[in-house]
């Protein structure tokens, strides 16, 4: 098990993978259609791209956590 430290980073890696795996696939797809390039474009452009997604979810997740907390009531 991974300790309890890290569970923010490990949140914004597997969010950062998971997202930015969608959004370029759609993306790729639309640029440029199905085709028999389309998934090694996809690929190249996902590993581009999850890097960026992971150190941006990192650096601004805790000031868009503070946000959403004065955006929204606490429970009842």
């Amino acid at each position: 098990m991974i300790p309890a430290r890290y569970a923010r980073a490990v949140f914004s890696l597997i969010m950062s993978g998971l997202m930015s795996c969608i959004v370029t696939g759609i993306a790729t797809v639309k640029a440029i259609g199905f085709g028999p390039s389309t998934f090694g474009d996809w690929l190249a452009s996902w590993a581009f791209c999850w890097p960026i997604a992971f150190t941006v979810i990192l650096l601004f997740g805790p000031t868009v956590q503070r946000m959403v907390n004065c955006m929204v009531r606490p429970q009842d």
